[in-house]
């Protein structure tokens, strides 16, 4: 079974860089208690401190589905729409050795 990768960008409000850090830092901490979780990964952009970048690892499609459907995930992610200047993006990959 492959694993899969989710790489999320996130861009914050400048003013609010710090709330979203600690907000997905809170979201990190509810994924990691889930089932089918493997790891995360944070990195902040170079050129852009408003750039927030996710790697997280799942078991399956499935399971990252039903952590994102999951009431503990809407917890944790409360408020976030505030935070962004625009919509994060997202993508799934299969984890290569």
């Amino acid at each position: 079974m492959a694993l899969i990768g989710v790489l999320t960008h996130h861009w914050a409000k400048e003013d609010k860089v710090e709330e979203a850090k600690a907000l997905l830092d809170r979201n990190g901490e509810a994924q990691s208690h889930a089932p089918g979780f493997g790891a995360r990964q944070t990195f902040i952009s170079l050129a852009d401190p408003t750039k927030i970048s996710t790697l997280v690892t799942w078991e399956t499609n499935e399971i990252y589905d039903a952590w994102r459907a999951s009431p503990e995930r809407a917890v944790a992610m409360a408020g976030a729409e505030d935070l962004w200047s625009r919509p994060p993006e997202s993508e799934r990959f299969e984890m290569q050795d």
